[in-house]
């Protein structure tokens, strides 16, 4: 029996008005879907490497890992709203309908993007990049800061 299914993301974005550094996804993990929470599977780095980032002890809860997410200026957000996925590979995803990123760009103050992977740049590129609102280059790699219209200074680089 196959585990193919169609999903809608099944949980908000994760910012406040103070949002500086948007972190996109591509799709939440079967064990982030059982949580209802981003990067929810216990061998995933994502929260060891944001503690780490800004010298603070790792998360343990929802209610430490958004508390981490905010008081940082982060925002969390998958670029995919709903596909077809066998369990949590990347590989398998089919069907994209992309989410809606407009809002937290407009609630917010995000002025970096990143995208957390390979699936993530690609939708983010497919979906979201306009070259003509843009002044920066694109990396076209995953994991790197993405264009962004009112970016300024010299590309940035983080691997997440």
């Amino acid at each position: 029996m196959s585990d193919t299914k169609n999903i809608t993301h099944p949980f908000p974005p994760l910012y406040d008005e103070n949002s500086r550094t948007l972190i996109l996804g591509s799709f939440p993990s079967v064990k982030s879907r059982e949580a209802m929470f981003f990067y929810g599977h216990p061998q995933n780095r994502f929260w060891k490497l944001i503690a780490a980032l800004y010298g603070e002890d790792v998360p343990s809860t929802i209610e430490e890992k958004s508390s981490l997410v905010l008081r940082n200026r982060l925002a969390l957000w998958d670029s995919i709203h709903s596909c077809t996925i066998t369990g949590s590979s990347d590989s398998s995803v089919r069907d994209v309908v992309p989410n809606d990123i407009s809002g937290i760009i407009r609630n917010s103050k995000i002025e970096r993007i990143f995208c957390n992977g390979a699936l993530s740049h690609k939708m983010y590129m497919k979906f979201f990049f306009r070259p003509q609102e843009s002044r920066r280059e694109s990396c076209h790699r995953p994991a790197r800061q993405t264009p962004r219209t009112r970016l300024s200074g010299s590309p940035g680089s983080g691997a997440l």
